[in-house]
């Protein structure tokens, strides 16, 4: 009977450490404090952490072209100001992509 009641919560004790590192393993801890423009330029998305879970404090993460990422302070101008950017460059590509548009390849061969 204790070996049964002592291999259950090493069981449960092993899988609270297990959903406590998977929380913790997304979130940032603290900010870049600038970000050149020639860095800049190669964002490509970003995401916006919460203060829920097991994250601590409010960001916006920017992920470059080559996967690299970014966590700044969501306070900041030019944090605000790539994020505008990269939502303008998100709503062409997705109109550039669209089912509308037509293949000018196709049209001109004809």
């Amino acid at each position: 009977m204790r070996f049964n009641t002592l291999f259950f919560l090493l069981g449960l004790s092993w899988l609270c450490l297990a959903l406590a590192h998977v929380s913790y393993e997304d979130c940032c801890l603290m900010y870049v404090k600038r970000m050149s423009h020639s860095i800049q330029k190669h964002a490509v998305k970003y995401r916006v952490q919460e203060t829920d879970g097991g994250c601590n404090i409010r960001a916006v993460i920017f992920t470059m072209r080559r996967g690299r990422v970014f966590c700044t302070d969501p306070r900041e101008s030019w944090v605000i100001e790539l994020r505008k950017k990269l939502d303008k460059q998100r709503i062409k590509d997705e109109r550039n992509k669209g089912p509308n548009r037509i293949n000018r390849a196709r049209v001109n061969r004809g």
